[in-house]
């Protein structure tokens, strides 16, 4: 099969620099805090009070060091104006370290491991792997000790969970391969083992803007969302209260009120058409590759995109000459969900749930379209430029 060489759009060149710094939630979050400290974000504490915000600024906080939260707030900003909304997640289906790691058997040295998410585990067999993570480091200075957060990443692969020969495994061809995930996603340790964002706005453009620009990427949605610093906390709800009583902390109910006035973008990914299974999408909602992102409907509200909120969506793809696609699970099949329905229920935002088509989803190496990396730095970028405007004019509750 031969190759051709492809021009790579710096957006996407941007994006593989970033993904490759990111190999935990931990470093995808610290990557982004170097990001956006570059692009001018001054960084909160949620430990402080936050009386000093101002118009015009650009800010972030992080909690536990695996989610984080960017706002830029408008030149023109006042308590009780909304927040548009681009939120997502830094965690993916993986292998995490047990307490107690070391497991040592039939003359082999290997790595005891939890499963993290519903990954495809299959994909995870005859891969070189390697460890990264966080860890708490005790430090003692001038007689004083104290404990500090430390990212680990060991470059080179160190580890591989190696398949059963053929010869040992005559029935895999016909019955397929048959894995028990405590005795089989088991890496053994490679010999040579000694020791174990783009911003969300630009000055300019923040000048005619009345409300906040936010992007929110939170940890834990691979396992339901429900921790301190998952969606299903209340870090959202806790940045719009503070960041309103920030401007006017003398009404309680300005924060209702800029709720109703704001949106959110749930972006996460979407089920592309596999050529090989395409009996597993309706027939008359099959994304493709390269088609742009795509709006995910649920009834049941797996997804929280209603009539609206689809159409504000997809009228900026429009006014842009944007691609667009929409997906809606099979009545016979099961649907997956994400933070969306998470925190439209949980804060009352209005919501509409996209992503970006793709196939090999929770593989260890999932695919998606060059362009559509394009598609979404533009569509996300052309809404927070022109939500407020539009928004203006949609009447739903009069």
């Amino acid at each position: 099969m031969a190759s051709a060489a492809v021009a790579v759009a710096p957006v996407v060149s941007d994006l593989v620099d970033f993904l490759n710094a990111s190999p935990t939630a931990f470093h995808a979050v610290d990557e982004a805090k170097r990001r956006l400290k570059a692009a001018g974000f001054s960084q909160l504490s949620e430990r402080e009070e936050w009386a000093g915000l101002q118009p015009g600024r650009k800010y972030f906080f992080t909690r536990n060091h695996s989610t984080i939260v960017a706002f830029a707030i408008g030149a023109k900003y006042a308590a009780g104006n909304g927040f548009h909304i681009i939120g997502a997640h830094t965690d993916s289906p993986c292998l995490k370290l047990k307490p107690v790691s070391k497991v040592t058997k039939g003359g082999y040295l290997e790595v005891g491991v939890q499963t993290y998410g519903g990954g495809l585990w299959y994909t995870w067999f005859d891969r070189d792997l390697t460890v990264a993570g966080r860890v708490i480091v005790r430090e003692k200075k001038d007689g004083a000790v104290s404990y500090a957060h430390k990212l680990v990443r060991v470059q080179e692969p160190v580890m591989r969970i190696p398949t059963l020969a053929i010869h040992l495994d005559r029935n895999i061809s016909s019955e397929g391969l048959k894995i028990n995930n405590q005795n089989h996603l088991v890496p053994v340790l490679a010999t040579s083992v000694k020791a174990l964002i783009e911003s969300t706005s630009s000055e300019e453009s923040l000048a005619h803007e009345s409300g906040v620009r936010m992007v929110a990427l939170f940890d834990h949605e691979e396992v339901g969302s429900d921790s301190a610093q998952g969606a299903g906390s209340p870090a959202m709800l806790d940045a719009l209260s503070r960041i309103t009583g920030s401007f006017n902390s003398s009404n309680s109910k300005l924060l209702e009120k800029a709720i109703q006035r704001s949106f959110l973008v749930s972006a996460d990914m979407a089920h592309a058409l596999h050529p090989n299974y395409m009996d597993k999408h309706e027939e008359n909602h099959q994304p493709k590759l390269h088609g742009g992102l795509v709006i995910k409907h649920n009834a049941n509200q797996r997804y929280a995109t209603n009539a609206v909120t689809a159409f504000i969506f997809r009228e900026i793809a429009e006014r842009h000459h944007l691609p667009i696609q929409d997906f809606v699970v099979r009545n016979d099949m099961g649907c997956g969900s994400t933070i969306g329905p998470i925190l439209a229920s949980g804060v009352g935002i209005r919501t509409v749930d996209i992503g970006a088509p793709q196939l090999s989803m929770h593989s260890i190496r999932e695919m998606c379209a060059v362009d559509d990396i394009k598609h979404s730095y533009e569509h996300f970028k052309a809404y927070f430029e022109e939500f407020t405007e539009l928004d203006s004019k949609v009447k739903v509750d009069c």
